[in-house]
């Protein structure tokens, strides 16, 4: 991801000007929010998750699930607003999220969730906002 050419850059100090300390913990060092911690997780309301670093939509609430994990869920994201790489941290093998607008981590998806697409993108929620539909 670091030799990628993303749309929207920024300097370290101008990320960290941007964001919370938490958002930057998450977003530019490939953080994890505590699990239950953040307010979208329990959003209901018909709306577009978007990108905290740069604004860009990644998910409908649409396909917002509740998958018991502690962060917010979803089956899909929106067309061309996330990529995906290889994860080796922790010992284990996932496949991360990242916004494909300035390349900030949001999570990682999994392929245990329900239909219909059988995808979990599991995101933290620090790194999204939200916007209701009008």
């Amino acid at each position: 991801m670091d030799t990628h050419a993303f749309k929207v850059t920024h300097t370290d100090a101008e990320w960290r000007a941007k964001l919370t300390p938490e958002q930057y913990q998450v977003m530019r060092n490939h953080g994890t929010e505590r699990p239950g911690s953040c307010a979208l997780l329990h959003e209901t309301r018909q709306g577009t998750f978007s990108c905290a670093g740069c604004d860009t939509p990644l998910f409908g609430s649409t396909l917002k699930f509740e998958s018991g994990t502690g962060w917010p869920s979803f089956n899909d994201p929106l067309p061309g607003s996330v990529e995906t790489t290889t994860d080796t941290s922790y010992g284990m093998t996932r496949t991360e999220v990242h916004c494909a607008t300035c390349g900030s981590h949001l999570g990682h998806v999994f392929p245990d969730g329900p239909p219909p697409t059988g995808l979990r993108y599991c995101i933290n929620g620090v790194a999204l906002n939200f916007a209701p539909a009008a």
